[in-house]
């Protein structure tokens, strides 16, 4: 394990080097909050105040934002691109002679990614949530507190093994921005990032909650927002855990059959 946590500080040194960019940029991410919440208070206002889909307008509010939350935890960004770009490129073939793994490599590094940018997140966070406080639900009780940080944990894993899934497809495919664009327009609507999943019909949410991508996003957050009993919470746990495992293995047999084909040149 000490390469891994060498490759863990290196990345995040590397992280820290350009400080004030990476939270100024981390900061303007938290503009479409901002525009989402007008958005939807112009929607209730426009629609009578009244519920939509048995959701109020505190309800939408407070399910966006803990979307935020969960979707930092599940999003990888350039994850699916950079794997697929060392295929094509052939800068695989240096990672297949040393003594790691190169999946492996690539989680390192994402969770180096992933603390810092929590880390330069806190001070948005904390203003964006104390100024709509009164939308968000009452801070979980130990217990809950727990299911919650498994669920997120889940999350992430979902998202780091389906991105790594898409980025392989570089061993069979040339360019994959077709499918990396396809798979991002079919997980932000089937994930719950653009709207609650409750606003769709209640046979499409069945068909929903038989792929990966609802237990990425939408779930976890009803975690979050308590709106699950404990026993139902620890099913969306047990669901997610399922789904890291599939996808772990489904990965694990791409890898290897994409090893078989994979043919790089050069010095």
């Amino acid at each position: 394990m000490r390469k891994y946590r060498t490759v863990f500080m290196v990345a995040l040194a590397d992280r820290l080097v350009y400080r004030v960019d990476f939270f100024v940029s981390t900061f303007l991410m938290f503009i479409p909050i901002v525009t989402t919440v007008l958005l939807w208070r112009a929607i209730y206002s426009g629609a009578g105040g009244e519920n939509i889909g048995g959701l109020n307008y505190s309800d939408m509010v407070s399910y966006y934002l803990l979307v935020m939350v969960v979707r930092a935890f599940g999003s990888m960004p350039r994850l699916a691109s950079t794997v697929a770009s060392d295929i094509r490129d052939g800068e695989l073939r240096k990672y297949l002679l040393q003594p790691i793994s190169y999946l492996g490599y690539q989680g390192t590094l994402r969770l180096a990614h992933k603390i810092i940018y929590f880390i330069m997140a806190a001070a948005p966070y904390a203003l964006v949530f104390w100024i709509c406080r009164r939308f968000l639900p009452a801070w979980p009780d130990g217990g809950t507190l727990c299911l919650c940080v498994v669920s997120l944990v889940l999350a992430g894993a979902i998202g780091f093994f389906i991105n790594a899934l898409i980025g392989l497809l570089g061993f069979w495919f040339l360019e994959i921005a077709s499918f990396l664009h396809l798979f991002m327009t079919v997980q932000y609507f089937l994930s719950g990032h653009m709207f609650p999943l409750a606003l769709l019909p209640a046979s499409v949410r069945t068909v929903i909650s038989y792929l990966p991508f609802a237990y990425e996003t939408y779930y976890p957050t009803l975690v979050l927002l308590q709106r699950t009993e404990m026993a139902s919470a620890v099913e969306v746990i047990g669901v997610q855990a399922v789904w890291v495992t599939v996808l772990a293995i489904v990965t694990r047999v791409a890898w290897s059959r994409g090893l078989r084909r994979y043919a790089a040149f050069g010095g």
